[in-house]
């Protein structure tokens, strides 16, 4: 654009931010269970957490439901600066393929290499925050440390544990996004042929409430269930170590590769446990993602305009 900045994609992460803020807290304590529950690597006779309700009613019970709140401030920062770097990338880099090749739309294979290199982008950033966050939350109720504490508590390396398997999972946002957006744009030329095309360059089209609700659910299921054991994995590596003194024989500390999660799980729990927790990671992560678009879609238009009012009053003043 001519004043340098692009708009449209700024619009889109800090719309994308906004609503992973809100869907980040409401879910929380469901995140917090499903983390501690998924962190878990026992044999059947030697397991603290049979399922997911067991860790909700464990801070029920010892009147520590607050607690499962432990971290929230990090978890907020983390997905307020993943959500609006990977939305900026994934439409700048979708807008910058759209004008190199000419294309009016851009396709599957193509939406899917753009959506994973955003969350290579993002992964960058923010693998620290995620980190930190995923200890605070697998911590022993009322022993998470605060997030300099946190990272600065062994080499600043480890603050990169997971790295590897977070760079694999860019599959999943890539595949949730590149099912939503094609999903999406087929809503939208059906409701662009029944619309007079007035208004159309006034904001980006958007989804109603309901149906980017839906489709969020769709493309987070699909791209859950396919990447699921990487997600378990990633969690073992970044979870806090037990602090559980019965525990030190039948528990070695965390691995610290994929392969070694993978091994564990395997040697502990066999085949079903690479899937463990699965209907807890595709509640809270379908809920999350469904709330964040369609955040996302219902607030776009006001961010639009807002950007727009922002951008005219920079040019006025000459800072542009």
């Amino acid at each position: 654009m001519a004043d340098g900045l692009d708009w449209e994609s700024l619009t889109e992460a800090t719309s994308g931010a906004v609503g992973a803020l809100v869907s980040t807290t409401v879910l929380y304590p469901l995140d917090t269970c499903k983390t501690k529950y998924q962190a878990e690597v026992q044999s059947h006779g030697q397991r603290k957490y049979r399922n997911i309700s067991d860790v909700l009613w464990e801070a029920i019970s010892t009147r520590q439901f607050l607690l499962l709140y432990q971290g929230l401030g990090t978890k907020n920062l983390q997905s307020f600066i993943s959500q609006f770097v990977y939305f900026y990338s994934y439409s700048y880099f979708k807008r910058w393929y759209l004008q190199k090749s000419g294309a009016k739309s851009i396709g599957t294979k193509a939406n899917l290499v753009v959506a994973a290199a955003a969350g290579a982008c993002t992964v960058a950033v923010t693998q620290p925050l995620d980190t930190a966050s995923s200890r605070m939350q697998t911590s022993a109720y009322g022993k998470s440390k605060g997030l300099w504490e946190t990272l600065s508590e062994g080499y600043w390396s480890e603050a990169y544990e997971g790295l590897g398997v977070s760079l694999l999972l860019t599959t999943n946002p890539a595949i949730q996004y590149t099912v939503f957006d094609q999903l999406k744009q087929r809503i939208l030329r059906k409701q662009s042929s029944k619309v007079m095309p007035a208004d159309t360059k006034s904001s980006p089209a958007a989804l109603s409430a309901f149906s980017a609700f839906v489709l969020g659910a769709i493309s987070k299921s699909a791209a859950t269930v396919v990447t699921y054991p990487a997600i378990r994995c990633k969690v073992m590596i970044q979870s806090a170590d037990t602090e559980d003194e019965s525990n030190k024989d039948t528990q070695s500390k965390n691995p610290k590769t994929m392969v070694g999660a993978l091994s564990s799980i395997w040697r502990k729990e066999g085949f079903p446990g690479l899937f463990k927790g699965l209907q807890a990671q595709i509640l809270k992560t379908v809920l999350s993602s469904a709330l964040l678009l369609m955040i996302k879609e219902k607030i776009s238009k006001y961010t639009w305009i807002s950007m727009l009012a922002f951008r005219r009053s920079v040019l006025d003043h000459g800072l542009l």
